[in-house]
């Protein structure tokens, strides 16, 4: 069964995403895509929009979204919150629920712009290849946000944090729906497999700066970590205790970088 991800996680994470991402990248992107017609952007595991409500704004022009992902309940959410307070036109948007290792098994729609937004942690190497190969089978530009690249980062260390992101790293890389997951190697990979495809990337940092105004996505992150951690490392249940409870006990005042990329890859001239 394809990898779930809960509404409220999605809603929780956005705001943070959004202050992340890397908007220098964009200037070279709108550069790069016609400028004549309505734009035609394929989104990859779109879930319930939140790739969608930060780019559009930010793309000049008319704009037809085509949103792909396996869960209809968050598809359904996608087209139904976008802000109210854009002055620009609303773009058209369409959704389907397919799973991507379906899609990138056979040709891509016509588009202008491949993207996506926190996903390549999930996928295989050799997904990973593939969706390079299709995209330059079009000559496609491509727009990759917040694959995360394994670094992570308290203002007020602990003895423990170390070994504990070392087990999440290790369970990041573990065996998902499409395979062997790259975890926080997805960054580099991505950057040689389109390379290697025929494109000049650009890689651009767009990590989480998280601070007490954060915490409940602070809560939630270490919650899943700690579980990560044990189940990559459960020799070690009573030290992740104690510093999940540390953890907890600092967020009034805790501060946390979170290493995220983000990848745009535009095609060589022929």
């Amino acid at each position: 069964m394809p990898e779930q991800f809960a509404a409220d996680w999605l809603a929780l994470r956005e705001p943070a995403d959004h202050a992340a991402r890397a908007a220098s990248l964009i200037g070279a992107l709108q550069a790069s895509l016609p400028g004549q017609r309505r734009l035609r952007i394929l989104d990859l595991g779109a879930g319930s929009g939140s790739n969608l409500r930060y780019l559009a704004p930010r793309l000049a022009g008319a704009q037809h979204w085509r949103l792909v992902d396996h869960d209809p309940d968050l598809l359904a959410q996608a087209s139904a919150h976008w802000p109210s307070a854009h002055t620009g036109s609303a773009p058209h948007i369409e959704t389907h629920c397919e799973d991507l290792d379906t899609l990138v098994a056979h040709s891509l729609p016509s588009v202008d712009l491949v993207t996506a937004s926190a996903l390549l942690d999930l996928v295989s190497r050799e997904w990973l290849e593939s969706l390079a190969h299709r995209c330059a089978e079009q000559q496609v530009a491509v727009l990759i946000a917040l694959s995360v690249d394994g670094r992570s980062a308290f203002a007020d260390p602990l003895p423990d944090d170390g070994w504990i992101r070392e087990a999440i790293n290790a369970h990041q890389r573990g065996t998902k729906d499409m395979g062997q997951a790259l975890g926080p190697d997805a960054p580099a990979a991505a950057a040689e497999a389109f390379q290697a495809a025929g494109y000049r990337v650009s890689l651009a940092s767009s990590d989480w700066c998280l601070g007490p105004s954060d915490a409940a996505l602070q809560q939630a992150l270490v919650a899943g970590w700690a579980d990560a951690a044990q189940a990559q490392d459960p020799a070690h249940q009573a030290s992740l205790r104690r510093w999940y409870e540390a953890r907890c006990a600092r967020l009034p005042d805790q501060a946390l970088r979170v290493g995220h990329q983000d990848l745009l890859a535009l095609p060589c001239p022929r």
